[in-house]
């Protein structure tokens, strides 16, 4: 794979205040790199600079092949940006926003593109309607049309399902997914965890300034210790056979079940059932718990996901 982004030494401060201490990372064309971190943490400042919003204190930003500071419109004519908020116009319809952003950036048959970029994102039916009137889904939908307006190759999503509910939220999932099986790369910033567990293909943790973690999902789970199997049994004497084969395991009496500790890969699953049939111990169910992204982050943060989605 080629690199969309590549970031070295990034610094950014705001006075006495540094915001990023040194960011390093790099993100393969066609993928979902998703930035994460609480509150303050510099993720929308990262990409304000990636963008070429702001302009860093230190180290170098390639995006698409080109730098942020010396090839700045190059950059911008690959690249579309959807920020926290909606930027879309409520005095205008959904239609005119889109043909407003369609002339801006001069794309040609703009009326096909719009017509287009409405039927993806379902919504036809309110294309003449003011946007005073969406929902806030509906809102978000829209700002990510105009977003793809000139079929940017790279496009940056700062928290892009903050204040959705549910089902916009995984109406949201889902157009995503759409943007990568067309070979878009997408860099997206988020305070939902489980969000960023079923979008990502590389996850970076951001806090205070500096990155602590970077891994496919499954690899920033392996870094927190805490996965076990849980084993349920149909008679007490299977319970207390398997506590005694297991060392370090632990037993709940009034449910039968044996919590084991183990890291949840195939071998150890494999070796710990062999255990069981050679010592005949019947086990009613069993099911495999690994540490999930809250506790990556309580790990490597001190905060927890209900902290981080305030």
């Amino acid at each position: 794979m080629t690199t969309a982004i590549h970031v070295s030494g990034l610094r950014k401060a705001f006075g006495d205040k540094t915001v990023l201490d040194g960011i390093d990372l790099e993100v393969a064309a066609g993928t979902v790199f998703s930035l994460l971190g609480p509150n303050g943490a510099g993720k929308t400042t990262t990409v304000n600079v990636l963008t070429t919003l702001m302009r860093a204190d230190a180290g170098t930003v390639r995006v698409a092949g080109h730098d942020v500071n010396s090839e700045t419109k190059a950059v911008r004519a690959t690249i579309g940006v959807t920020g926290q908020f909606a930027a879309v116009d409520e005095l205008l319809t959904g239609r005119e926003n889109l043909q407003l952003m369609a002339d801006l950036r001069r794309v040609a048959d703009g009326g096909r593109v719009i017509d287009r970029l409405l039927e993806r994102f379902d919504l036809a039916e309110a294309a003449p309607k003011l946007v005073s009137t969406y929902s806030g889904g509906m809102r978000r939908k829209l700002d990510l049309a105009m977003t793809l307006v000139g079929d940017p190759s790279i496009i940056f999503l700062d928290e892009p399902t903050t204040g959705l509910d549910p089902r916009s939220r995984r109406t949201m999932w889902d157009i995503i997914r759409e943007l990568l099986a067309d070979g878009v790369t997408i860099f997206l910033t988020t305070q939902y965890l489980e969000e960023a567990d079923q979008l990502a293909d590389r996850i970076a943790v951001l806090d205070q300034g500096r990155l602590v973690a970077q891994g496919t999902p499954d690899e920033l789970k392996r870094l927190v210790p805490g996965g076990h199997v849980r084993l349920r049994f149909a008679k007490p004497g299977d319970l207390d056979a398997a506590a005694r084969l297991f060392a370090g395991s632990t037993r709940d009496v009034e449910s039968l079940t044996l919590r084991v500790p183990t890291d949840g890969d195939t071998e150890s699953l494999r070796v710990l059932l062999n255990q069981l049939h050679d010592n005949a111990i019947a086990v009613e169910d069993f099911s495999v718990h690994t540490p999930d992204l809250d506790d990556v982050f309580l790990a490597l943060t001190g905060r927890t996901n209900v902290e981080l989605t305030k």
